[in-house]
């Protein structure tokens, strides 16, 4: 774990002290439904490792981070996303993100609005 961590959600998930609608698990990242979602499908791929957000990411987990992107395509693939998915990395209170806990939204299902 990296730093102190207080009543992190997704940490009481991935212990399973918070039941989750769970899509996938490894050794490495839980994910599973968002229980607010914005689109058909919206997936949350968590690091089982607490690291609070992309900002504080360091060259020790660059396998982590391979191993969640390369596991993006895969999901979408099992969600029936065949024409496209969007994924979202919120960074920081003025980045929209609202869990400290570093994780990557996979959205799609029907035509996404643009930025």
């Amino acid at each position: 774990m990296t730093g102190a961590v207080t009543q992190c959600v997704f940490c009481d998930i991935i212990a399973g002290r918070i039941p989750a609608q769970l899509v996938h698990d490894d050794e490495q990242v839980v994910v599973f439904k968002d229980i607010h979602p914005k689109a058909r499908v919206h997936l949350l791929v968590v690091p089982r490792v607490h690291v609070p957000s992309l900002d504080e990411l360091e060259e020790r987990h660059d396998a982590l981070v391979a191993h969640m992107m390369r596991l993006l395509p895969v999901l979408a693939r099992k969600q029936g996303l065949a024409t496209g998915f969007r994924t979202v990395i919120n960074t920081g209170a003025g980045g929209g993100q609202e869990i400290a806990h570093l994780h990557i939204h996979l959205l799609g299902g029907a035509p996404l609005p643009g930025f």
